[in-house]
């Protein structure tokens, strides 16, 4: 039922890019159920339409709360194509949810917030570690790896994404 914690030091698998998408609500006013109830229950089942299809690129997912009000999740995606693809397929729950909130915006912002943000990690900007967890966060996305197979400290571990990377574009010269 649980995850059984790694022994030792482990980070993520992950090659490439990393697509990191935030997103988000705030309930302004509790007593307004019926405007942020329907908010609320749409990203769950987004949330397993997406894992229902594997080539949809979501590759994982973390549901957290900030506080009573503030409810958010973080996923990781394959790919920037892919994430913008699913938010835009009209035959999608995204797309029906954000047109509704759209259609009652008027009626519902004032008593529910929304937020997203996406985040397009270059490989080699970004470095993990986990101590003694099961697979979390990036690693249960990606896959872990034990820590020394990407370096013993954090500069080594980056280097290797750089590397890995291959060499950064020429920069075009000015004439």
């Amino acid at each position: 039922m649980f995850a059984k914690p790694i022994p030792g030091r482990t980070t993520a698998a992950a090659e490439g890019n990393v697509v990191l998408f935030l997103i988000g609500m705030r309930i302004n006013h509790f007593w307004a159920l019926h405007h942020w109830l329907p908010v609320f229950v749409a990203m769950p089942r987004m949330l397993r339409e997406l894992t229902r299809d594997p080539q949809s690129g979501l590759l994982g997912h973390h549901l957290l709360s900030g506080s009573p009000r503030t409810y958010y999740v973080v996923q990781y995606w394959e790919s920037e194509e892919k994430l913008l693809t699913y938010a835009a397929a009209p035959q999608q729950l995204h797309r029906k949810a954000w047109s509704t909130i759209n259609r009652y915006e008027a009626k519902s912002r004032q008593h529910v917030g929304i937020w997203h943000e996406t985040y397009i990690v270059p490989a080699g900007n970004y470095e993990v570690i986990y101590g003694d967890m099961p697979p979390y966060g990036l690693a249960a996305a990606t896959g872990s790896l034990p820590l020394e197979r990407r370096g013993r400290t954090a500069r080594q571990r980056l280097a290797h994404g750089r590397k890995a990377a291959g060499p950064a574009p020429a920069e075009p010269v000015d004439k």
